[in-house]
């Protein structure tokens, strides 16, 4: 009795999880895309956990390459690329200097990018997935096969898109407040 209490739970946990991901993607866009105060300590708290990040981030790709050929190099591409796209994204945002602290509004088009990236990866690996167990069973290695190193790649263009961010934001944050101290 309780395994099938247990199965019962976790299929609702499940189900939940898949019920409320399309509603977590459109937050995702919206708060991303909303115009914010930069805070010092917040950007700093940020900037530290994207590096946290990238260390476990890139630590797992190369564990996971012992299995899946290529996995390491796709994510670091991934992150390369992420990186470009977040100087890119310092670029295209708006900043507001007041004297009440430094506003951004981040780019519309590269947040919506970003978040589609996630939307389309988790959509090619739920299709793959299915598409894996279905018709070849035990013929290739199934981590290989549901294209785990292409998952790494889009996970480093997100983690090196926010790590290059905050990055810039952070920079540019302290130029601000050395402009204003020097008023």
């Amino acid at each position: 009795m309780p395994i099938v209490a247990f199965a019962v739970v976790l299929l609702g946990a499940l189900l939940l999880f898949v019920l409320l991901l399309p509603l977590s993607l459109v937050q995702r866009y919206r708060v991303g895309k909303a115009r914010r105060l930069a805070r010092g300590w917040m950007v700093t708290t940020n900037l530290v956990s994207m590096g946290i990040s990238v260390a476990i981030f890139l630590a797992g790709a190369a564990i996971t390459s012992v299995w899946v050929p290529r996995a390491l190099p796709y994510a670091a591409l991934g992150l390369v690329g992420g990186a470009a796209l977040g100087w890119l994204g310092l670029l295209a945002s708006r900043w507001e200097p007041t004297p009440a602290g430094l506003h951004y509004t981040p780019n519309r088009i590269l947040v919506l990018a970003i978040t589609l990236v996630v939307t389309a990866r988790i959509g090619y690996g739920l299709w793959r997935g299915w598409y894996v167990w279905q018709d070849n069973p035990g013929e290739t290695n199934w981590l290989e096969a549901l294209g785990v190193a292409g998952s790494l790649a889009a996970g480093g263009v997100v983690i090196g898109y926010y790590t290059a961010y905050f990055a810039g934001l952070r920079r540019r944050l302290r130029r601000h407040q050395q402009r204003t101290l020097r008023r």
